[in-house]
């Protein structure tokens, strides 16, 4: 163990992660199938349209089977390492309750729609303050105080809200968003483990990565259900925030490098969309389109299965080199990258047996092109 760098191997706190992350797998695994059959019966699902890659209404209410999963295995962790929670406990209640709020508020816009940009925008900015009033924040350390104060809060409010974002408008394949989340969370779990003073970023990283392998399992495509909204706005908001868990400090624009190769994919793609649409002359925010990184993919005649694959190897290969960034040992790298890689495989090998031993499997893919 202390050739991976896991801080404290004798004690139990190790245990109390993999119990976290394999509980959180499990309950949203087995939530999900019950979460697709009501999704079904009552019409939660997002319609074919010439946007989307699917030909069949599809349940658009995974990211609650995502929500059940982390909140199930922070109270589990809670249960087995109380002394641990206790001296956590203010920063994953802010990040859990600023992404409940944002599942809320993303449930809402997938089932009825019609919630205003800008009100989700609010929203969004004001759950990125209940995290820096909480201290949850990003430090700038360069220009002295007092602006030193306000650029952090800004800084940290614009990370928040771009890659809650980001991971939103990266949800456009199967299996895209969850895979990538994932990664980063496993990426961030590697990082954070070699640090006792870690713990909330461990545990938080340890039930999000958990769930969304379960969600994957039914997501690989072709997919069974979507996150949703709500799904991707949590993922991304609790990633987010867990990133910059314990305090990122900024005294050069180099320090913000590893934390954001954490999120190469959604950053680099939300940021040539935007880029490409205001050199167009349009709404970045408003207007859309079929430029997205896995967009470009599936045009030069990739399917959605090795779209999603090609963008979690570069997501994978961010996370490592921020690892390594950060000063984080070679072996732990090396064991993140294959642990991984292990449950990326097993988890498509049991999806695509599934399929073909399902009756009344999906349709395969005439809507595998752009």
């Amino acid at each position: 163990m202390n050739s991976i760098g896991v801080a404290d191997p004798q004690g139990r706190g190790w245990l109390s992660v993999v119990l976290t992350f394999m509980f959180a797998w499990i309950v949203t695994y087995l939530f999900i199938p019950k979460v697709r059959t009501f999704a079904l019966k009552v019409g939660w699902a997002d319609e074919p349209n010439a946007r989307r890659l699917h030909q069949e209404p599809r349940p658009n209410a995974g990211g609650l089977a995502i929500y059940a999963g982390v909140i199930a295995a922070i109270i589990l962790a809670g249960c087995l390492a109380p002394i641990v929670i206790a001296k956590v406990q203010v920063a994953i209640l802010a990040i859990l309750l600023g992404g409940s709020v944002l599942v809320l508020v993303g449930f809402i816009d997938d089932q009825f729609g019609g919630l205003p940009a800008l009100f989700r925008l609010l929203v969004q900015v004001l759950t990125a303050l209940l995290l820096v009033v909480c201290g949850i924040q990003i430090h700038i350390v360069y220009f002295g105080a007092p602006i030193d104060g306000i650029l952090s809060i800004v800084a940290t409010v614009l990370w928040i809200v771009g890659i809650t974002n980001a991971v939103n408008l990266m949800d456009g394949i199967d299996g895209l968003a969850g895979g990538v989340s994932f990664i980063t969370a496993m990426s961030l779990l590697a990082a954070s483990a070699q640090f006792e003073v870690r713990a909330a970023a461990t545990l938080i990283s340890a039930g999000v990565g958990g769930a969304a392998l379960g969600f994957l399992r039914h997501n690989y495509h072709p997919s069974r259900i979507f996150m949703g909204d709500a799904g991707s706005y949590f993922l991304g908001y609790v990633l987010a925030a867990t990133s910059i868990l314990g305090g990122a400090k900024v005294t050069t624009v180099t320090s913000l490098i590893p934390t954001v190769l954490l999120f190469l994919v959604p950053v680099v793609d939300t940021s040539q969309v935007i880029i490409k649409r205001l050199l167009a002359g349009q709404n970045p925010l408003s207007t859309p389109g079929k430029d997205h990184l896995h967009h470009r993919l599936l045009q030069q005649g990739f399917s959605q299965r090795h779209s999603a694959v090609i963008l979690w190897g570069v997501t994978l290969a961010g996370g490592m080199i921020a690892m390594r960034m950060q000063g984080i040992r070679q072996m732990a790298i090396v064991v993140t990258a294959i642990g991984i890689a292990l449950l990326l495989v097993m988890t498509v090998w049991l999806r695509l047996r599934a399929i073909v031993n399902t009756p009344d499997k999906p349709t395969l893919d005439s809507q595998d092109k752009p």
